[in-house]
C-alpha cells in the first residue's frame, strides 16, 4: 500500500508540474458566444449566503468572509471536487489540478485562472460590489469551458450572494468507459457540485459570522509545495484504494 501511494504522489507531482504547458482545450471564434445551438450548457446560480446592513461591504462580516472563502477554494464541495495548487501563487494565472470524486473513482483535470473580478459602483452607495474569479478548462479535461465564480453585495438591500456562472460541455474522452459514465452522470454531478457547493458557502459564511475561525487550505501530504482546498476533503482509505485517471481528456 505504502509504494502505490509512493507512485500516486510521484505521478501527482508530475502532473501538476505538467499544468504549465497545458493550453486551453476549447477556442471561441472572433464573436462567438457559447450556446445550445453549439452544444454548451449555459449555467447560472446565485444563492444568498449572508446579509448586512446597506452600503458598502462591512469589515469582518459576510461579503468579506465569502470573499475570503472563494479566494482560497474552501466552498467547494469537498465530497465531489478538490483543488491542488502552490500557496504563494498570484491568484489570476494560478494553476490548479482539480481531483474529481465519484464514488470509487478519482479523476485529475488541470485549470487555469485566466481572470479577475473586482466592481464598485462609482458612488460606492448603490448597485453592486463584486469581488470573483474565473478558470478556463485545459488539455486533459473532461469538460471544456469557463466557469466564474463572484461574490455579490446589493448595496441597496444589504444581500450577499454566491454567483456560480459559466459555459461548458464535453470533451473528448478516448477511453470509451470513462466516456460513457460522463455521459450518463457528468451533468447531474456538475449540477450537483454547483448546490452543494452554494450550501457550503452559506453554511461557512453563517459559520464566520458567529465568530467560527475560517478554514484555510492545508498542506498537501503528496508534495508539500502544494496545498489542497477544501481543507477538510482530507484523505481516507477509500482514497487511497480508488482508481484514479489524470488527465483523462484529450490531450
Amino acid at each position: 500500500m505504502a509504494e502505490g501511494q509512493s507512485r500516486h504522489s510521484a505521478r501527482l507531482r508530475d502532473t501538476f508540474a505538467q499544468l504549465s504547458s497545458r493550453r486551453v482545450n476549447y477556442r471561441l471564434s472572433p464573436g462567438e458566444e457559447p450556446s445550445p445551438a453549439t452544444g454548451w450548457h449555459l449555467d447560472s446560480m446565485s444563492t444568498t449566503v449572508g446579509r448586512e446592513t446597506p452600503g458598502p461591504p462591512v469589515t469582518g462580516a459576510a461579503w468579506e468572509i465569502a470573499v475570503q472563502l472563494l479566494r482560497d477554494y474552501e466552498f467547494a464541495e469537498p465530497g465531489i471536487l478538490r483543488g491542488l495548487f502552490r500557496r504563494d501563487s498570484e491568484l489570476l494565472g494560478r494553476d490548479m489540478l482539480l481531483e474529481g470524486r465519484f464514488y470509487g473513482l478519482r479523476f485529475y483535470m488541470g485549470v487555469r485562472v485566466v481572470a479577475l473580478i473586482d466592481e464598485t459602483p462609482p458612488d460606492g452607495l448603490r448597485g453592486r460590489r463584486v469581488w470573483g474569479w474565473c478558470y478556463d478548462t485545459l488539455q486533459g479535461h473532461l469538460e471544456q469551458g469557463r466557469l466564474t465564480y463572484e461574490v455579490v453585495k446589493q448595496l441597496d438591500t444589504g444581500d450577499v450572494e454566491f454567483v456560480i456562472s459559466g459555459f461548458s460541455r464535453r470533451a473528448p474522452i478516448a477511453n470509451p468507459v470513462i466516456r460513457l459514465g460522463f455521459h450518463l452522470l457528468g451533468r447531474w454531478t456538475q449540477e450537483r457540485f454547483y448546490r452543494r457547493s452554494s450550501q457550503r458557502m452559506r453554511a461557512l459564511v453563517q459559520a464566520g459570522v458567529d465568530g467560527a475561525p475560517l478554514p484555510v487550505p492545508i498542506a498537501s501530504p503528496d508534495d508539500p509545495t502544494l496545498v489542497i482546498a477544501p481543507s477538510d476533503s482530507t484523505s481516507k482509505l477509500v482514497d487511497r484504494a480508488a482508481v484514479k485517471s489524470h488527465e483523462p481528456g484529450a490531450p
